[in-house]
């Protein structure tokens, strides 16, 4: 039998590709450390994103390879998630307790935004994540009717400058809705709902989050602009449906964040299929394959593609989106990709970033 050493480790893990950073664990930087004992091996890896549904048996794999290698008896691999802060965050003391924000947009309504952003939060949870969700739709907030919240429930107030968010389902929750009546039209100019969102997230007291996710009002219009210029956003995940019109909408909100440099994470295509109840005819009822041609376009990932269904739409409307009222179905499973997708690119979009040289101009 003979020995092992650390480059026929390395050379197995080699072999094996993380399916949501695309690289293997070597290449990825996600190897913390190698103890070879004799003919006994334990590995340590570290990922930059939530991913508590998938390391255990991402960990399982790798131990069976590493056990197959000449010379090894049994193998150990510990996979821990370890959430970086985007290097921005510290410029708004308010947010100086969130490490990542993640914008939810489109280009219009009713493509199912907000459902999204609900289940991707209630996802990310579920990943291991501490995640806060700041409904940023002004005029049309919904966060707290999809978050189980009674309608009138106010936030508390902390050091008489604070809003203590919420609390539902293990999401920390803040939303205009939570401070006005739900009856009272937002009758604002643009400047006024701009203020109010910049208060919303920077007045906010949120407790130790990995994730804030931010569910955008739909349009390219100021809200999206002051959250751009004023708020560092580590990355955006646009949704549309197949339809013509919606993807016509979603290419100007791909194109306004890449105008002011926050990156496109992908996209996610709602309402991708019906599939008839009675019968289980499938049915592409706003058009098929929009949300790939969309993201091929765009050079970036179609993270994920849902289909058009009642249980979606009640479960939100009821206070327990798909992702807990049915957290082993397969549309809550699609949702878990989709959280780890957006963790995972927000860690590959960071890592670039750093890869870039700094280009100074002087005068000389």
């Amino acid at each position: 039998m003979s020995a092992v050493n650390r480059a026929a480790v390395e050379a197995v893990l080699r072999q094996y590709t993380d399916p949501y950073l695309n690289q293997d664990p070597v290449s990825a930087g996600c190897v913390r450390a190698i103890d070879i004992q004799g003919d006994r091996v334990a590995v340590q890896l570290e990922l930059g994103y939530a991913a508590a549904l998938f390391k255990n048996g991402w960990a399982q794999m790798l131990q069976i390879a590493i056990e197959g290698l000449d010379g090894v008896s049994s193998a150990k691999v510990e996979v821990r998630s370890v959430i970086a802060p985007h290097k921005a965050q510290e410029q708004i003391p308010g947010l100086a307790n969130v490490k990542n924000i993640v914008a939810v947009a489109s280009g219009k309504g009713g493509v199912g935004k907000s459902t999204t952003a609900a289940n991707l939060a209630l996802a990310l949870s579920r990943e291991g994540a501490r995640v806060g969700i700041l409904d940023a739709d002004i005029y049309g907030p919904s966060q707290g009717v999809m978050f189980g919240i009674a309608e009138g429930t106010r936030p508390k107030i902390k050091d008489q400058k604070w809003f203590v968010p919420l609390e539902s389902h293990g999401i920390q929750v803040m939303s205009m809705a939570f401070l006005t009546d739900d009856n009272t039209p937002m009758v604002w100019r643009g400047p006024m709902v701009s203020g109010a969102l910049l208060q919303l997230i920077t007045q906010t007291a949120w407790d130790d989050l990995d994730y804030l996710v931010i569910d955008m009002p739909p349009g390219t219009g100021d809200i999206q602009l002051t959250l751009a210029q004023k708020v560092p956003v580590a990355g955006a995940v646009i949704v549309t449906t197949p339809q013509d019109l919606a993807l016509l909408d979603a290419k100007k909100g791909v194109e306004m964040f890449r105008k002011v440099n926050i990156p496109v994470l992908g996209v996610v295509e709602n309402m991708a299929v019906h599939i008839c109840s009675n019968c289980g005819h499938a049915e592409h009822l706003f058009g098929e394959g929009g949300g790939q041609k969309l993201a091929a376009q765009y050079d970036v990932e179609l993270l994920a593609s849902l289909p058009l269904s009642m249980l979606i739409r009640e479960q939100a409307d009821g206070g327990k989106p798909t992702v807990i009222a049915e957290p082993e179905s397969q549309i809550a499973m699609v949702y878990q990709e989709l959280a780890r997708h957006v963790g995972a690119r927000i860690v590959l979009q960071e890592a670039q970033s750093q890869a870039m040289p700094s280009i100074t101009v002087s005068d000389d």
